[in-house]
């Protein structure tokens, strides 16, 4: 790799990770209640399929017929009790129905403070997703300052290459900041 090009493949790699970060806290997101039925609060949930853990979503379909209401639909019948133990097992608190063929989760409507509660746990799962960002920066950063160090770039290089490096991260940052506004913009609406 010739000089030039290691500072925008370090930067490229750097924005590579910083999104898939972003990306994590965002699924992290969907995964928070909001008074509304969605299949991401369930999808990821493990079940013992025959002997092994899978996700959910490889053994079942869901829908939202109704805003509160998510049905879970196992492809296979054989795996309905596996399914029924994962979901009464999960942190939603809710007991699904079962009528033998698929599973209904009916979600109650969220009162002031469990809303409040929820808010909370958003708000900590984007600082969660803010210091993975910044580490992520900060890697890089020990990474670049290598290459100075080694003689492969130069020092103003590295300064133009670690400004590039912080309007990446406030981008992300800011990406971030504005899923948890519009999380807690759901969560709080009644």
């Amino acid at each position: 790799m010739t000089d030039e090009s290691l500072i925008p493949a370090a930067l490229a790699d750097t924005g590579e990770r910083m999104h898939k970060v972003v990306e994590h806290t965002k699924s992290d997101f969907a995964m928070v209640r909001t008074g509304r039925a969605s299949p991401a609060l369930v999808e990821k949930l493990k079940v013992d399929y025959y002997g092994t853990e899978v996700p959910l979503q490889q053994i079942a379909g869901f829908s939202v017929p109704e805003p509160r209401v998510l049905v879970v639909n196992p492809y296979d019948k054989g795996a309905m009790k596996a399914v029924e133990r994962a979901l009464m097992s999960s942190d939603l608190g809710i007991n699904p129905s079962n009528d033998g063929q698929v599973f209904r989760l009916v979600f109650p409507e969220l009162n002031e403070e469990r809303r409040k509660e929820f808010v909370k746990v958003v708000k900590h799962r984007a600082e969660e997703g803010r210091v993975a960002v910044r580490n992520v920066r900060r890697a890089t950063r020990h990474d670049l300052e290598a290459l100075e160090r080694d003689g492969d770039i130069s020092s103003n290089d590295l300064e133009r290459a670690e400004k590039e490096l912080e309007s990446l991260t406030h981008e992300q940052i800011a990406e971030i900041d504005r899923l948890l506004s519009h999380k807690e913009r759901e969560l709080l609406e009644l």
